[in-house]
């Protein structure tokens, strides 16, 4: 609790996203907070807050426009801002990615440098801005930052991060790795190499960083950290995918030579991630217990309907897999996008 028992004002941005409705979850039962949601009107958004209407004040607002941002700005200590357009997405629509992405961020800190200029602002950046790193998987937060060929999320999370770092407000970047839960299968499957070594975050903990910073402002206030799950949580991709196909009924990779790209991405292991859970604390799940949530999570039809209908399902995929695409098609930008080189065919 602050001084004179006032609660703490706390804005959400985001919130019926994957990491922002697990904060959401955790927040609005404390009774030392008043808190404020800001987000986009949509039928799932709308879903999501349902339950907790009662409990918090919902804003629906277009983080893009400054004016919408302005109702939510102030009287606020604290903001967790997780609001953004993701990949696939944020790949095809780069306009609407950087509109929201960088000019939400923008908008947000210019009206919190005007109505709520000692709030803390917690930022949620990424593990690709750091770029490829299946040669050298063990990233720390001063090594060179350098997105991938295409990755428009990243250059906006770029963007953003420098946006937050010369504005006038106590800060904070926690640079997100891969957080696993509730995956759509896209495209992106096989943009990222086999042997990229991966170190995921559940939602649950990844929130729980966010809500156990909001009482560790001096502890992180000018800093960047990376986030992720330890060495419990690290893989590499064949392997989480592996697994992964085979809670969901699909059987084995049985994906033709050169389906997946063998560079040009993102994800590695956060060497340094241990200063973020020694603040914190926020760690609780491993590998193994992300595995046992999501099969508990899979429901007996949609196994059923994997198993049987396995082969034309990977077929589907298959014919997704723009790295297999480009060398049909002898695109010799996007093979060295996808292999650096051609490669046999």
């Amino acid at each position: 609790m602050q001084e004179n028992d006032r609660k703490i004002r706390i804005l959400l941005t985001g919130a019926s996203g994957t990491v922002g409705s697990e904060v959401l979850r955790q927040l609005i039962d404390n009774e030392d907070i008043e808190l404020t949601v800001f987000d986009l009107k949509t039928p799932r958004s709308e879903k999501i807050f349902k339950p907790y209407l009662s409990k918090a004040q919902f804003v629906y607002g277009n983080i893009s426009k400054r004016e919408d941002v302005d109702t939510v700005s102030k009287n606020k200590d604290v903001v967790i801002h997780l609001a953004a357009v993701i990949p696939p997405l944020a790949d095809e629509k780069p306009e609407l990615a950087y509109r929201v992405n960088v000019k939400g961020t923008e908008n947000l800190l210019n009206s919190f440098e005007i109505h709520s200029p000692d709030a803390f602002f917690m930022y949620s950046s990424s593990v690709s801005v750091y770029g490829d790193r299946v040669e050298n998987p063990n990233i720390r937060v001063g090594d060179p930052l350098t997105p991938s060929v295409g990755d428009e999320y990243a250059k906006t999370k770029l963007k953003c991060e420098e946006l937050v770092q010369k504005s006038a407000m106590k800060w904070t970047i926690f640079r997100l790795g891969a957080i696993m839960k509730n995956h759509e299968i896209s495209k992106l499957m096989f943009h990222m190499p086999l042997n990229t070594t991966m170190e995921i975050c559940t939602p649950e903990d990844t929130a729980r960083a966010f809500v156990n910073g909001i009482g560790k402002q001096a502890e992180l206030t000018g800093k960047i950290f990376n986030l992720g799950g330890g060495k419990q949580c690290t893989t590499s991709y064949e392997d989480f995918l592996q697994r992964s196909f085979k809670l969901f009924g699909l059987g084995k990779l049985n994906f033709a030579p050169n389906a997946f790209a063998t560079k040009n991405f993102h994800c590695g292991y956060f060497a340094d991630g241990h200063e973020l859970e020694e603040i914190l604390h926020f760690r609780n799940d491993n590998l193994e217990s992300y595995f046992t949530k999501t099969k508990k999570d899979i429901s007996p039809i949609i196994k059923f309907f994997g198993t049987i209908f396995r082969y034309p399902i990977k077929k589907y995929l298959q014919s997704t897999s723009e790295p297999l695409q480009a060398l049909k098609n002898n695109d010799r930008e996007m093979i060295e996008r996808f292999f650096g080189k051609k490669v046999e065919f």
